[in-house]
């Protein structure tokens, strides 16, 4: 005979623990607004002065993860460069096989968190650079390079303005 719940000695209760960081001191916050606007404001230079998109959404995500936890994992440079360049490919085959739509762009976002966490370099923000590709159907010749470009050109700024505040955490925490 089966039941429907567990025995009592068997159940979890739900339990909440921990509290919510810390508020970040007035200056501490001017910086991290500074800083993401600095990079991403770089990022619409570069592209203005080559005439091509560089800054798209899944950037700006990238920029405010780096920026706000500098010493995680998915911050690293190796999760940022190589996560994107993983996105593309899982969004451009995908895009291959089934198609762009709505149901295609959520596969090749799937795809892409499995093909970055067996690369031991999550970003969750490549997964909307996949499902950019798979929606947009951007031209892989021209859009690959431009991505690469700007995932590089967003690290090493963020190197950069990470020494700007005493006391900031470096960036990064290990290069590959």
């Amino acid at each position: 005979m089966s039941t429907d719940t567990a025995p009592p000695e068997t159940t979890t209760k739900l339990r909440i623990t921990g509290r919510a960081p810390a508020r970040p001191a007035p200056a501490a916050a001017v910086h991290s607004v500074s800083a993401v606007t600095l990079v991403l404001l770089g990022l619409v230079a570069i592209g203005a002065a080559i005439h091509e998109p560089v800054l798209i959404p899944p950037l700006a995500a990238s920029a405010a993860l780096v920026h706000s936890v500098p010493t995680l994992p998915f911050s690293q440079p190796r999760s940022v460069v190589v996560s994107h360049l993983l996105a593309a490919a899982a969004g451009y085959a995908t895009l291959a096989v089934a198609g762009a739509g709505s149901a295609a762009a959520a596969v090749a976002a799937g795809i892409t968190l499995a093909l970055t966490t067996l690369a031991r370099t999550p970003h969750a923000p490549a997964c909307a650079t996949a499902v950019v590709i798979v929606l947009q159907s951007p031209s892989p010749a021209r859009f690959v390079p431009l991505l690469f470009g700007a995932s590089v050109v967003l690290v090493l700024m963020e190197f950069a303005v990470s020494r700007i505040r005493r006391g900031a955490p470096r960036y990064p925490s290990y290069w590959w």
